[in-house]
């Protein structure tokens, strides 16, 4: 299919704040979990309707990599896939905002 992946900024930051958090005690650790997440959201590029629908906001899926719930949403007229959340599983509740216009 080949669809654009892109990251929102609060994805952007969500990873960054990861990575930051492990890195204080295991740098090493902290780069490879960092691309393994990276990593794991290349397959929405030929698959972007992998993840289940996110039965909270209409237009929004999700795709696991545990302990992260990774939220998206695809546009097919453009051919994109939009990161929106990396959110770790522990802190509960998401927030992904208002839904998409």
């Amino acid at each position: 299919m080949d669809y654009k992946v892109i990251l929102a900024p609060q994805a952007i930051a969500d990873l960054e704040n990861a990575v930051r958090h492990i890195a204080k005690d295991n740098p090493q650790a902290a780069f490879r979990f960092g691309n393994l997440l990276l990593d794991r959201i290349t397959i929405l590029k030929d698959f972007p309707e992998l993840g289940p629908a996110y039965r909270k906001q209409p237009g929004v899926r999700r795709l696991s990599s545990r302990p992260y719930i990774i939220f998206y949403r695809v546009n097919h007229e453009q051919r994109i896939v939009e990161v929106m959340r990396y959110w770790h599983a522990a802190r509960g509740e998401v927030g992904l905002g208002p839904p998409a216009a």
